[in-house]
């Protein structure tokens, strides 16, 4: 068996371009999908797969940890940045769906079989519509708690939100005012039995992220997302043991090297790799593995495409220490016209049962995906009052 093409189809939905990745084999009708979808980073991610797919055109499908030491460790440079991660991550993404489709088994029974009965979905709030989660000002505490009752409304147990607005390295009280009255709005919309999340997008200086996770942490988050910069992992640390918020990040971290600092940092209690960028599932298994020794949670970044989906949810009943799956379903109103999902999901609690066919259980429509072709995405920038740039 041999793998006689690596194509990509590039589908534009709004905020992000996804780039599913199509492997071919030379058995009829035998292929597989991954995701790439890497936001502002479009072309150069469809060039990577282009330069990948030298090394692979010609090889066995099925010797995936071959193929993945080959793409991470040729071509000189390591495949541990972002460009390069992400296309690694689309095609090995695939290469799991076709191995499970080669032993007619969802790909959860390839990586150990099933750990738990169900996994819990949480939404943007917006469900993924970009103007709702992206640009409700921080001031109109209302609308957050308006927004918050929605998503329960609509079924969700736990959503995230972006209450901690753009920040300078120092302000005063006002941005932090503003993030406690969008949460307590929110907790008063909800009650005490849904789990909320703020992420702040690594906007703030470590100083100004301690002070938003202290001023937060009466309304009982179920985990606040990255404070500061990743690039700071022992400030983050320091934040984790200032409160008693569970902080997470990682989603802009890449193979296990660089979780690896993480967790010998002791930075966080919730661990967030993509399985679109940090490796795909192959690399995100062996984060996952190293997570459980020391008792981190691990809950996938995962706003992109359908294709990223089905493989965070695979991966999600396999390994023990997940605890939920971040997705979006307003994005777009035509998603579920481009992919046919083999997981169901129940509305009431909006939790996802297993997949039971094939693979990643999922395939593209590839020509309702074309009528939705490359368009620039929407382009986000962030100055701060004094013209100064800042972190969107």
């Amino acid at each position: 068996m041999k793998i006689t093409s690596i194509e990509t189809v590039v589908c534009h939905a709004r905020m992000r371009n996804w780039i599913f990745v199509k492997v071919v084999t030379d058995q009829p009708g035998l292929w597989g999908w991954g995701e790439a979808t890497l936001e502002w980073h479009t072309r150069a991610v469809v060039g990577a797969i282009e330069d990948l797919s030298q090394l692979l055109i010609g090889e066995d499908p099925r010797r995936i940890e071959h193929l993945w030491q080959m793409m991470y460790r040729q071509h000189f440079w390591h495949g541990n940045g972002i460009v390069r991660g992400t296309a690694i991550s689309g095609i090995d993404i695939a290469l799991w769906d076709i191995a499970g489709k080669i032993h007619n088994v969802p790909c959860h029974e390839l990586l150990g079989g099933r750990v738990r009965d169900y996994v819990r979905l949480y939404c943007h709030l917006g469900g993924g519509r970009m103007e709702d989660f992206y640009q409700t000002k921080p001031d109109d505490a209302k609308r957050f708690g308006e927004l918050a009752a929605s998503a329960v409304a609509d079924g969700f147990t736990a959503f995230k939100s972006m209450a901690v607005p753009e920040t300078m390295p120092l302000e005063g009280l006002k941005p932090v005012h503003y993030a406690a009255a969008c949460v307590e709005a929110m907790r008063e919309a909800v009650g005490d039995d849904i789990d909320i999340m703020v992420d702040c997008h690594a906007r703030p200086s470590p100083r100004m992220g301690l002070q938003f996770a202290k001023a937060l942490e009466p309304y009982g988050l179920y985990f606040f997302e990255e404070p500061c910069w990743p690039e700071s992992l022992e400030d983050i640390a320091l934040i984790q043991r200032a409160v008693k918020t569970p902080i997470a990040t990682g989603e802009r971290l890449i193979g296990i090297h660089a979780f690896r600092d993480l967790f010998e940092k002791r930075a966080a209690s919730v661990i967030q790799p993509d399985i679109t960028h940090c490796g795909g599932l192959s690399e995100v298994r062996r984060i996952a593995v190293l997570a459980e020794a020391y008792r981190v949670a691990v809950a996938p970044h995962n706003p992109q495409g359908p294709v990223s989906t089905a493989a965070s949810l695979e991966f999600g009943f396999s390994a023990p220490s997940y605890i939920i799956c971040e997705s979006v379903h307003n994005d777009v109103p035509w998603r579920d016209e481009v992919v046919k999902e083999g997981f169901t999901i129940e509305k009431k609690g909006r939790i996802v049962l297993p997949n039971k066919r094939p693979g990643l259980g999922i395939e593209i429509n590839e020509a309702e995906a074309r009528k939705h072709p490359f368009e620039q995405e929407v382009l986000q920038r962030t100055f701060y009052k004094d013209g100064s740039v800042g972190d969107w």
